[in-house]
């Protein structure tokens, strides 16, 4: 406690910028995934490609990916936007298939419904098949939310600061309180991001909490 202590404020800039370098990319990454999944829930060749294409990123370790930014995009070695680019891609490969596999599984009696009524294939995906898309995809960008959270963490390695320097820095110096301070900094802001966007998808589908009406005779 005395170490929490007497690095508090530092503490507590690190983890404002480990936020945002995770939670930065969720938001690209969930914008981006969009028009990707509805491609890939559309046309059987989009999904070919796409998915399978997705899954290959993923499989790409998260230093190796970090290490390659620089080369791709021509930034520094340095620079927050590897690391910012390289978890972009991570939150499209987990939420392609996601939304993809979300969409279809909209009934088709629906998306008949609604194109009788006059909606266009555009003002139908955000009227009736992205709402009932949501609880799917709101799953989806928790599990992105809470990985790019250890993910950031492994860019101290190649120099982009966040709470992983007091994993680095206390691993060096054998501090065992400042290791401890930075993993309980990760699993908090994990817990708080992830708790938040559980409000918010209750808050987004309130049609799944109605539960079925009582009979006459109960």
């Amino acid at each position: 406690m005395s170490w929490v202590a007497a690095n508090l404020d530092a503490l507590l800039r690190t983890s404002l910028r480990h936020l945002w370098l995770a939670i930065v990319p969720v938001v690209i990454g969930t914008v981006v995934s969009l028009p990707l999944g509805w491609a890939a829930n559309r046309w059987k060749v989009a999904r070919a490609v796409l998915v399978p294409v997705s899954s290959l990123i993923y499989t790409i370790p998260s230093l190796a990916l970090f290490v390659v930014m620089p080369l791709v995009i021509g930034t520094r070695t340095l620079d927050p936007v590897n690391v910012v680019v390289a978890l972009s891609l991570y939150t499209i490969a987990l939420l392609v298939r996601s939304i993809s596999d979300a969409l279809a599984a909209v009934p088709e009696s629906v998306t008949t419904a609604a194109t009788a009524m006059g909606y266009r294939p555009a003002g139908r995906f955000f009227a009736v098949e992205l709402p009932l898309a949501l609880p799917v995809l709101i799953a989806g960008v928790r599990v992105a939310s809470v990985s790019n959270m250890s993910l950031v963490a492994v860019g101290q390695l190649i120099g982009v600061l966040s709470l992983g320097f007091f994993l680095t820095e206390g691993a060096q110096l054998s501090n065992f309180a400042e290791i401890i301070a930075g993993i309980v900094a990760i699993v908090v802001l994990a817990l708080l991001v992830d708790a938040l966007l559980a409000l918010l998808g209750r808050l987004l589908t309130p049609w799944t909490r109605v539960g079925p009406k009582a009979g006459a005779g109960a």
